[in-house]
């Protein structure tokens, strides 16, 4: 399925990370509604629940009563205002995610005709880890990756060598 479409790249990296992770069949709550990625996990035996579009900066519900082995959220976090509550609230006890790294070279996304779709954050990675260790999650693995664009010109060349995307698999720390 990801070989044809437009984010082959990502959703190759993101599915290998998620299998080497989190072993198959684990049932997962993926932040966000039902999208072609959901769809690759099921089809790679995840069982796999969706929000539904509610506002997870206030919002917490779907997170604290899920009964599910791990949350997954790709590219997720940087659209929320405050990331740390809802991390916070996650009673899973394993988490899959990954967001889009800051570029010294292009400015935060945001659309003109979606309010939903921009970017609060663009992290570094270190600003990632340190919200992960603060809300109480240990990494115990992370991979980043360029992402390529098929263009000409300086900032398209520079997407070449530099990382654009940070995954990672965290625990839960047990007494927090």
């Amino acid at each position: 399925m990801y070989e044809n479409s437009f984010p082959s790249k990502r959703y190759k990296k993101t599915i290998e990370f998620l299998e080497d992770t989190l072993p198959k069949p684990a049932k997962i709550l993926d932040l966000g509604v039902h999208n072609p990625f959901s769809a690759l996990m099921q089809q790679r035996g995840y069982e796999v629940i969706n929000t539904t579009g509610e506002d997870l900066d206030v919002d917490y519900k779907v997170v604290e009563n899920a009964q599910v082995e791990a949350v997954t959220a790709f590219e997720i976090f940087e659209h929320l205002l405050a990331p740390f509550n809802l991390l916070k609230a996650v009673k899973a006890d394993k988490l899959v995610a990954s967001v889009p790294l800051r570029l010294w070279f292009s400015q935060a996304y945001r659309s003109k005709t979606d309010p939903w779709d921009r970017h609060y954050h663009e992290f570094e990675d270190w600003q990632f880890d340190w919200l992960l260790e603060k809300t109480g999650w240990q990494i115990k693995k992370t991979e980043k990756f360029t992402n390529p664009v098929k263009k000409l010109g300086f900032r398209p060349l520079l997407r070449n060598f530099t990382h654009r995307y940070y995954l990672i698999y965290a625990e839960r720390v047990k007494n927090q």
